[in-house]
């Protein structure tokens, strides 16, 4: 039975991400993703105009199922400092572990595919954007009710932190150590004291 066609685009779209966030963008060609996701080439140029127009997709459905999450882990209950660690404490266990759904494509992807593709580039801008507004807005709650009492400004407190988790990401995989994670959960505690 053939598969209705936005299954088949979110099939493609599945199988390649656990490509890529293994291998890379460039190291995985059109061949591979189509082969990996038992379809024929058609079908990919079917849902996608070219590889850049795949990749575009492909970081437009991360950061939504990236910012859902983020959104549930800042709107928990308690304290906006412990919401804001609990969201640092998910970003080390699932950039730590092998499963490779979980793993961050802006780690993985943003320092191969911004020299690439300029509207990879802006999606990927626009995603940590998104991210960095949301870590203001945790912050800002923190201030109003007491859990963060530093004197750093919302904005530069949520990209100070922000890049240090980018940093750390990086630095484990480098590292192949949770190291680099322990370190920037003290740092992060720290910095929203």
């Amino acid at each position: 039975m053939k598969k209705p066609a936005n299954e088949t685009r979110q099939h493609i779209l599945s199988v390649a991400r656990a490509l890529m966030t293994q291998k890379g963008y460039t190291a995985v060609g059109l061949a591979e993703i189509v082969a990996a996701a038992g379809v024929p080439k058609g079908s990919f140029y079917y849902y996608f105009k070219s590889k850049d127009d795949f990749g575009q997709a492909l970081l437009d459905e991360y950061f939504a199922d990236y910012l859902s999450t983020v959104d549930a882990l800042l709107s928990a209950k308690g304290p906006a400092a412990e919401r804001l660690l609990g969201y640092f404490q998910y970003w080390s266990q699932s950039q730590a572990n092998e499963v490779l759904d979980n793993k961050c494509l802006v780690v993985k992807l943003g320092p191969e595919v911004c020299d690439l593709s300029e509207d990879m580039r802006h999606l990927l801008k626009g995603g940590t954007d998104k991210i960095i507004k949301r870590l203001v807005r945790c912050v800002e709650q923190g201030t109003a009710d007491g859990s963060i009492t530093t004197a750093v400004a919302p904005q530069v407190l949520a990209e100070s932190l922000y890049e240090l988790w980018l940093g750390a990401s990086l630095l484990a995989k480098l590292n192949k150590s949770t190291g680099p994670f322990e370190r920037a959960v003290e740092t992060s505690k720290r910095l929203l004291e």
